[in-house]
Parts: C-alpha cells; sequence; structure tokens
C-alpha cells in the first residue's frame, strides 16, 4: 500500500471556448503538456475534452508541493499560451487546487 503525501496539490484546470475556436484551443492547449510534464515536480499533466461539450477542455495535473505548482505558473511556456488563449476562452480559466484523500493504487 502506497502512503498518502499530504504535501502535493492536484489541479483540475477547465477552459471554454465557441466551436469556432475549439480547434486552435486545443492546439494551444496542447501546446502545455510537453512542457510542463518536464518541470520539475511535475507528477503528471494531461488534457481532457469534455463528451458532451467539446468546446469544454480540462486539465488535469499533479505537482510534488506548492513551490512547484507556483514555478509552474511562472513558467514562461505558460505565459506564452496564455496570450494567445486567453482571448479565445469564454471565461478565465477555473482553477479548483485539491489534496489528495485516497490511496492512488
Amino acid at each position: 500500500m502506497q502512503t498518502l503525501k499530504p504535501d502535493e496539490q492536484h489541479i483540475i484546470c477547465e477552459v471554454s471556448c465557441e466551436t469556432p475556436n475549439r480547434e486552435k484551443v486545443k492546439e494551444l492547449l496542447l501546446e502545455l503538456v510537453g512542457p510542463a510534464r518536464l518541470e520539475e515536480g511535475c507528477l503528471y499533466y494531461d488534457l481532457y475534452q469534455k463528451i458532451e461539450d467539446p468546446n469544454t477542455f480540462y486539465i488535469l495535473d499533479g505537482w510534488v508541493n506548492e513551490k512547484a505548482v507556483a514555478e509552474h505558473a511562472q513558467h514562461p511556456n505558460v505565459a506564452r499560451v496564455m496570450e494567445v488563449l486567453s482571448p479565445l476562452l469564454l471565461y478565465a480559466p477555473k482553477i479548483t487546487l485539491s489534496h489528495r484523500v485516497s490511496d492512488p493504487s
């Protein structure tokens, strides 16, 4: 049995766009994935698209601690992508921070 790591932080980020912007938004969000996975402290970083509303995307990511989350938020790639992405969104990204309470296995 694995032990829980109380310092870990897990994020759900929701973004939504209009249909004409969907493919560009998906393309931009995918540009976040590879570089984030290479950042120190990244446990996982994945992009999902809502089945019943394909204009809504979720980034689910996990980090070893709060410092790693803060460093990710300041990463130059995030700023670069967000500069182009933000005008295409219906609203600002909704960010939910959480701690795992179940055993990951």
